[in-house]
């Protein structure tokens, strides 16, 4: 269950690596790969903390989550300062294969498309991941007050007199919360 989950990320990493370097950004995707994976070394490092000792078992990923965060943030910041005023005033515009100059602005544009889609993938994902794990955390976590029933006094409905309270079935001999009716036909 967890390869295709692998797969999608390495293809991520091969496709936007590739695409740095068949278009001369090599020095933007140096820089953003150092970020990325910086951000993925202290991944693992609060892991192996967190495998390692009890002691950090708790809050040891709280500052991996906001260094994802801002490396996220940092990237886009980084794509737009560089394609959107870098890269957009410099003079030769001009596509030209025989000296890679792809800067033109469907390729600025197809690029700064390509990394903001990447990133929004990632923070899905990664605000799904702490979703999950706030529900689990909030669930395995014993309640200390419990709800109490409050049972009204007056007229009883016509549901309640037929299958009791929240449906649980009264000495009524009803075996199903609703009464058949007969076929008229």
């Amino acid at each position: 269950e967890d390869i295709f989950r692998q797969i999608v990320y390495i293809g991520l990493y091969l496709f936007h690596i590739a695409g740095a370097y068949l278009l001369n950004l090599t020095h933007l995707g140096l820089v953003l790969l150092v970020l990325h994976y910086f951000v993925e070394f202290l991944f693992h490092i609060s892991r192996l903390f967190y495998f390692s000792d009890e002691r950090y078992q708790k809050g040891q990923f709280s500052l991996w989550a906001v260094l994802f965060v801002l490396g996220r943030l940092l990237t886009l910041i980084l794509s737009v300062l560089t394609f959107g005023f870098g890269l957009a005033r410099a003079e030769d515009q001009q596509l030209n294969f025989s000296t890679g100059n792809f800067n033109i602005l469907a390729v600025r544009i197809s690029v700064l498309a390509s990394i903001c889609m990447t990133q929004a993938f990632m923070m899905w994902k990664f605000i799904n991941f702490q979703l999950r794990r706030w529900r689990e955390h909030s669930s395995s976590q014993p309640q200390s007050v419990k709800k109490k029933f409050v049972t009204t006094k007056g007229k009883t409905s016509r549901k309640e007199r037929e299958n009791g309270i929240n449906g649980t079935v009264t000495s009524n001999g009803a075996d199903s919360p609703r009464s058949r009716k007969d076929k008229s036909s």
